[in-house]
């Protein structure tokens, strides 16, 4: 560290704007060569490594400092008077470790980017008597399992967005009253067709657009009974003219250009 910054100390006016530069330069390859990667070990976990700038990586440093801190460990854990101490034994990985689960859940969702017109929020679905104390998993909408424990602890603590559909709380037939289909209506039509609808498409739905079978422009109504998700790719062929849609028995769609 001390080469880089001879000529700083030699000649300043030459070396303060080196160094400036050197520096500039650093921060946009270090942001520019940012990567994540994420594997499952089967055994219910998920490994990975990252490569991110300094500024973000102490940015991440600190706020895991603030959760993993013994006694906000302890008051999120227990009123145990000997929790202190036992925290205070974990080595610093396993705490740390805790710190980002826990920051995790508690991302405000309504704050994060959309996603296929929704916020990046995890959907939970799960069978009235596993919530009230069953024990059936619940099914994430990537179609990873959860405990139904862990289920019933978000559901108190993390705002979990139940998947009941047509409750009297969230509206899912907007007739003509809208053209884009709102984030309860996307929900449900995500649960309902997991991938794109389009044959032989398995591109995921919460990267899907929603698109109306009889088009809004003619009449068509915004609900879900004329609702299907296509990929981006599908979505702009159902609307090629070069293209002619059939409605196949399953619910899909075939594309055959026109002759």
């Amino acid at each position: 560290m001390l080469a880089k910054h001879v000529l700083t100390v030699v000649a300043p006016e030459i070396g303060e704007a080196r160094d400036a530069r050197a520096l500039e330069r650093e921060e946009r390859e270090a942001r520019a060569g940012a990567w994540l990667t994420m594997c499952p070990d089967g055994k219910g976990s998920v490994r990975g490594k990252f490569s991110i700038p300094e500024l973000h990586a102490a940015m991440l440093h600190k706020t895991l400092l603030a959760y993993a801190a013994p006694k906000h460990q302890t008051a999120t854990r227990t009123e145990d008077p000997d929790a202190v101490e036992q925290v205070e034994r974990r080595p610093s990985p396993e705490r740390m470790g805790d710190a980002f689960c826990e920051l995790l859940e508690r991302l405000p969702t309504d704050q994060l980017p959309k996603l296929g017109g929704l916020n990046a929020t995890v959907v939970v679905t799960m069978d009235l008597d596993s919530l009230m104390g069953g024990l059936a998993p619940g099914v994430l909408d990537d179609g990873s399992v959860i405990s139904a424990a862990t289920a019933r602890r978000l559901a108190c603590e993390a705002g979990l967005i139940p998947a009941v559909l047509g409750t009297k709380s969230e509206l899912l037939d907007l007739g003509r009253r809208t053209r884009l289909f709102s984030g309860p209506q996307r929900r449900g039509l995500n649960l309902t067709q997991p991938t794109c609808t389009a044959e032989g498409c398995d591109w995921p739905a919460h990267l899907c657009h929603a698109h109306h079978d009889q088009p809004w422009s003619s009449g068509g109504k915004t609900d879900l009974a004329n609702a299907r998700n296509l990929c981006p790719r599908h979505h702009a062929r159902i609307h090629d003219p070069a293209f002619e849609t059939a409605h196949l028995p399953d619910g899909r769609v075939a594309f055959h250009r026109r002759t």
